[in-house]
């Protein structure tokens, strides 16, 4: 018997760090786990010993005879990946922090409240000598966890239990529905704190640059998620799911996500923690079929294999893939012929052949949704006579080099809705440098610098997307957010940092002073508390709040009551 890890795996490398027997790979001491898709037990290597059970916190590993038939297929792909890979290196190391200098205190600004920003904290926070004070624009924390996972996927919220435990450190202390920038500025945050990291993620969508991309019916995947997840800010937005058809643009897992999303039925939704408006939405929504194009082939989808196996197990969705999208490059074909293909693709092109298999069977009308795949595919233009049409594309074949080339092959499809889904972009912070070329803060290992390649400056960090980038997930940013941590442990020890010109002791007058409605930890627990309270009433997770009028009353419950 072996453990196998499974489709809710978050890459967070708990289960690594306590494996005897370094079973688990890939490692965060191996270049491939910055882009692994998820961890993976080799089966002729693990001692069934548990350890990892215990410490995954999204509930992803379990032993072989326990799986359940949908989760079966697991075997296969963590057996798979020890094709071309080995147990011997990258044994997980500890990281080694200096000693900090006796009686020394650090008072540490984090901006942000997602993954990376509390991998960080709580590294931080494990030490009393370094005071941790956490903003956010939104009353709620958690960041993408609670505003960008999938509603559907409940396991992966899990993660939200390891930050709860950083939250109720003596040392740390929330200032959530706090504006930086316009209830406290950077300069006012760089004179009270010794050190300020910033992990504000890459918020806005990239975009297409084609014609109609600003028909009604064309939107961000951004603004869809965010509204189905309950954000404050996206709770107003309506979306025409009238039609029977709709374009989702992009190969990434998020595009998996909007697909899922537009075509679940309500007994799925309706057990999970979607916004209370975007499941009525969608239960009147007339959409039977979408289109997920990608520009390139099955080779190159950058959806992981764990969410593509899973759409199989939607009921009453058929996944209709023509065997012709299937094209591989020549390097691929060849490569996988001689079995030398990374084993990440070769299980992608293994699980979309198996779909393909169905194609002649779905061809006719089955009664059921659909998800059906367009690889090789360029969306053109988007028509539409004030509201989308019509996504005009170009159909592309692979070069002898590998390229995706076009054709002359023209294909234009039938649809309501267009979801661009191409990738997330950051934004210029005040008060920091910022490279326009790439929508990150420069910076050297999370020391934020003066442009690229520039010097230091002292006291300033960045982590998560802000610093490298919209790749990556939770696994990455834990990474990341505990190296930003590391650096400012280090120059906390060596001295570099400046003493505060201000206490911070003043930051939660200031920033109502300026009306800010501040929500502290007791808040967010009174809001916590009510939102599962709602969920438990309804059999669902939790019921979202998702005005910051709402928010804000529930967080003041306790002083009102009191």
């Amino acid at each position: 018997m072996a453990h196998v890890i499974t489709r809710p795996c978050c890459n967070d490398g708990s289960c690594v760090e306590v494996c005897p027997v370094n079973c688990i790979h890939p490692t965060p001491d191996e270049p491939e786990f910055l882009t692994a898709e998820m961890l993976y037990i080799d089966p002729d290597t693990c001692i069934d010993c548990g350890a990892c059970i215990d410490e995954c916190p999204v509930s992803a590993i379990f032993p072989d005879d326990e799986l359940d038939a949908k989760d079966e297929p697991y075997l296969q792909i963590n057996a798979d990946y020890y094709k071309d890979h080995d147990v011997e290196g990258g044994m997980a190391q500890p990281v080694k922090l200096p000693r900090l200098p006796e009686g020394a205190q650090l008072r540490v600004a984090v901006v942000g409240a997602g993954p990376a920003a509390f991998y960080a904290a709580g590294m931080l926070a494990q030490n009393a000598q370094i005071g941790v004070d956490m903003f956010d624009r939104l009353p709620t924390p958690y960041g993408l966890v609670r505003a960008g996972v999938a509603p559907d996927h409940a396991k992966t919220k899990g993660v939200e239990e390891t930050f709860a435990r950083t939250e109720k450190r003596r040392n740390f202390t929330y200032h959530l529905n706090v504006d930086v920038g316009t209830h406290i500025t950077h300069d006012e945050l760089a004179a009270r704190y010794g050190a300020i990291l910033y992990a504000v993620g890459a918020p806005h969508d990239r975009r297409l640059n084609i014609p109609g991309e600003e028909l009604v019916g064309s939107f961000a995947a951004t603004e869809f998620v965010a509204w189905y997840n309950g954000h404050p800010g996206y709770a107003d937005r309506t979306f025409d799911l009238s039609g029977e058809r709709g374009v989702v643009i992009g190969n990434g897992n998020v595009a998996l996500d909007v697909a899922r999303i537009l075509l679940e039925d309500e007994a799925t939704l309706g057990a999970t923690d979607i916004a209370d408006h975007a499941l009525a939405a969608l239960n009147d929504s007339s959409i039977r079929e979408v289109v997920v194009l990608g520009r390139r082939g099955i080779e190159h989808a950058a959806f992981t294999n764990a969410e593509f196996l899973s759409l199989g197990d939607l009921p009453d969705i058929d996944v209709v893939i023509d065997p012709a999208e299937l094209a591989l490059s020549p390097q691929a074909q060849a490569a996988l012929d001689e079995g030398t293909l990374d084993s990440t693709i070769a299980t992608k092109i293994r699980l979309a052949r198996g779909y393909a298999e169905r194609y002649d069977e779905l061809s006719g009308d089955s009664g059921n949704k659909r998800i059906v795949f367009r690889f090789l595919t360029s969306p053109l233009e988007i028509l539409g006579d004030g509201a989308v049409s019509t996504v005009h594309c170009l159909r592309n074949q692979y070069a002898a080099t590998g390229a995706a080339a076009p054709t002359s092959e023209t294909l234009d499809l039938k649809a309501t809705v267009v979801v661009r889904s191409v990738g997330y972009r950051g934004q210029p912070i005040p008060g920091l440098p910022f490279d326009r070329d790439r929508n990150v803060v420069p910076n050297d290992d999370a020391r934020v610098t003066d442009g690229h390649d520039g010097p230091v400056l002292p006291g300033l960090y960045v982590a998560g997307w802000i610093r490298r980038g919209p790749t990556g997930g939770i696994g990455r940013n834990r990474l990341c957010g505990e190296q930003a941590a590391t650096a400012i442990i280090t120059d906390f020890a060596a001295g570099v940092l400046a003493e505060p010109e201000i206490s911070a002791d003043d930051v939660a007058d200031l920033v109502v002073s300026r009306g800010a409605d501040r929500v502290d930890l007791a808040g967010w627990q009174q809001i916590d508390a009510a939102e599962r309270a709602a969920g438990r009433a309804a059999g669902r997770r939790r019921v979202k709040l998702v005005s910051v009028e709402q928010l804000v009353v529930t967080a003041r419950k306790s002083d009102n009551e009191g």
